[in-house]
Order: structure tokens, then C-alpha cells, then sequence
């Protein structure tokens, strides 16, 4: 039987690889010191030497009822359902946060101020800044739903504290031209409703003033024949008022005498208008009136309350130096370990070549 032939004792063992990748590490300290020293002494200058960075923020609230009251003005009287806190405040928050507002802002404030400066950035590097530089938030959903925050961030103290207000204002300038839209639109379909509710009263007054003249017509024509000229009832004499109802308006007009309804006739065929005799008529042409008096954009109206205004900020933003500064230390050393790993692989390569 043949033996099996001993395990060969030059194979090398993890621990013995180890151990030389330690030694070859520990004759490159001073590398790896070195690299990590560069990229530290890198990452303090950036923190040292970067511009500040200051930050404003605005607080709000929604309106008070009072804030409101001149957006109620008449819309009660006017057939028209009442504005709300949380619908104007609603609306206030949903400009505060589009992306309509943010790109306005950003054409006619953010981007003419960079190329004032001279910013060497594209315009979609300067968009993306923006969005970092400027957030709408609600800090605290939960407890507090109603609280908004504009925060804005700026290299300049007095221009974060400008910047903040002024997209607050911007978004409420938006917000009562929407409701000034909205006001008039509802004002103009109510003026439209109640146009239309006339039109339809005076063509059915014209339609009854024809019908009218036909049934007088007619009652003339029997009361030539039967030689009626003068009235046979008198509203005196009738036996009930079913009687003189006829008399009037039925069958019995004829009776009135042909004289009183020529008479009528001639007065109902010259009529050129018929409103005074439309009953409802007058109580819609004084809603029009009305209504062409409500104001779309009435005074005194606030949409949100202000809880803080931005002011200028002092001192920047604290800044995570620390944080950087130990992040430069970790990426120095490893960078410098793997630079003396490259260097370590790159000698043991040559050494046969020396032999």
C-alpha cells in the first residue's frame, strides 16, 4: 500500500500572513501618519475656512376668526355659504409649499441675486441650492398640525431674515388673489343664477300679457255679439266668490261689457314692459344690486397669523466641525492604510526580480 505523503510544512498560515501584513504596516507608519495628517489638516481648513452659514426661521399659525370676517362680508345675504378658518388657512398652506411658489421665488428673488454675485453655478445647481437653503416644514405634526416653519438659510445674516418674510408674503399675497378669484367667481355664477331666474319671469309674463289678450279677444267677440257694452255683475251683487272669479278671469269676461274690455285690451297691447307687474321680480333685482357691491378683495384680511417673525440671526449656524474633523482623521487613516498596502504589494513584487 502506498503511504500518504506528509503535509508539506512551507504552506503559510493566517496567522503567519497577519502578522507579516502587520510588520509591513508598522515599517510604513510614518506613510500612513502622514496621509492621515494631509486629509485631516483638509477637512479643519474646510470647516475653518468655509463661509458662514446663517439661518432664520418664521413661525405661523392660522387666522383668527376677526382676520377673516371681511371675506364674510354679505355672503350670507347673498345666498352664499361662508368662508372658514381652516379653508383659507388651508389654502394659505398649500401656496406656502407648492412647487409654483418655490419656482416664482426662485426666478424673480434667488436667481437674479446669484448673478448679481457673479455665481459661478448653473441654474439647476442654483435650484437644488435653493431647496437645501429654503424648507417649509411642520415641526410638529402631531401636537401642533396648524404650526408652520419657513426656515432660510443664507451666507448673509440680514438677507436669511429678508428672504424668510418675504416668501411668507409672497405666499399670502397668492393666497388672497386666489380668493379674490374664488369670491368673484361665485359672485359671477350667483349674478349668472339670478339673471337667468329674471329672464324666465319676463318671458312668462309676456306669455300670460298674450294669453290674456287671447281670452279678451274672444270675450270681446261674445260681448259684441250678444250686445253686451256695459258690465252685468257687479262684485256686489255676485253670489260667491267663485262668481266674480269668472267674472274677472273665466269663462264670464264677457259679462264685464265689451267697452271695459277694449278698454283693457288697448292698455295690454301698447305694454311694453311688463316688470312692475312681476311679482318676486324687484327681490332679485335688489340682489344684483347687492351683489355688484360685494368686494372680492375687501381690507383688513389676514390669512395666517404671524406666531415669530425671522429677524437677522447674530451667530451662524453651529456648524458639525468636530464631526468633520474626526470623519477626516477615520478617512486619512484609511486612506493611508491603503496606500502603504499598494506600496507593501508593489515591493514584494520586485524582491524576486533582485535575487
Amino acid at each position: 500500500m502506498s503511504q500518504i505523503p506528509p503535509a508539506s510544512s512551507n504552506i503559510p498560515s493566517d496567522e503567519i500572513d497577519l502578522v507579516e501584513l502587520l510588520e509591513q504596516l508598522w515599517k510604513q507608519k510614518l506613510l500612513i501618519a502622514l496621509v492621515t495628517l494631509i486629509v485631516t489638516v483638509l477637512a479643519a481648513s474646510y470647516t475653518f475656512l468655509s463661509a458662514p452659514v446663517y439661518e432664520a426661521k418664521t413661525s405661523l399659525l392660522p387666522p383668527r376668526l376677526a382676520d377673516i370676517a371681511g371675506y364674510n362680508l354679505g355672503r350670507a345675504e347673498a345666498g352664499l355659504p361662508e368662508f372658514t378658518v381652516e379653508k383659507i388657512y388651508s389654502i394659505f398652506t398649500r401656496n406656502l409649499r407648492s412647487e409654483y411658489q418655490r419656482n416664482s421665488f426662485f426666478e424673480q428673488v434667488y436667481l437674479p441675486a446669484q448673478v448679481a454675485e457673479g455665481a459661478p453655478e448653473t441654474k439647476d445647481q442654483l435650484r437644488e441650492a435653493l431647496n437645501r437653503k429654503l424648507v417649509v416644514s411642520n415641526p410638529d405634526a402631531k401636537n401642533n398640525p396648524d404650526r408652520f416653519e419657513v426656515a432660510v438659510q443664507s451666507a448673509v445674516s440680514s438677507r436669511a431674515a429678508e428672504w424668510a418674510n418675504l416668501y411668507v408674503e409672497r405666499a399670502a399675497n397668492k393666497t388672497r388673489q386666489d380668493m379674490a378669484d374664488t369670491v368673484a367667481t361665485e359672485i359671477s355664477t350667483r349674478v349668472k343664477s339670478i339673471k337667468s331666474r329674471i329672464e324666465v319671469l319676463r318671458e312668462n309674463a309676456k306669455k300670460l300679457r298674450e294669453d290674456r289678450i287671447a281670452r279678451l279677444n274672444e270675450a270681446l267677440i261674445v260681448a259684441d255679439k250678444v250686445g253686451v257694452q256695459a258690465p252685468q255683475v257687479k262684485a256686489s251683487r255676485t253670489s260667491s266668490d267663485g262668481e266674480l272669479e269668472q267674472f274677472v278671469d273665466g269663462n264670464l269676461i264677457y259679462m264685464r261689457g265689451a267697452k271695459a274690455i277694449r278698454a283693457e285690451l288697448t292698455v295690454l297691447q301698447s305694454r311694453t314692459n311688463d316688470d312692475p307687474f312681476i311679482a318676486g321680480l324687484r327681490d332679485f333685482e335688489n340682489q344684483l344690486d347687492f351683489l355688484s357691491k360685494v368686494s372680492v378683495s375687501p381690507d383688513n384680511v389676514t390669512v395666517f397669523t404671524l406666531d415669530n417673525t425671522a429677524e437677522a440671526p447674530e451667530a451662524p449656524i453651529k456648524s458639525k466641525k468636530t464631526l468633520i474633523i474626526a470623519l477626516g482623521v477615520v478617512l486619512g487613516g484609511m486612506l493611508g492604510v491603503f496606500i502603504a498596502l499598494i506600496r507593501g504589494m508593489r515591493v514584494k513584487r520586485r524582491q524576486p526580480s533582485l535575487s
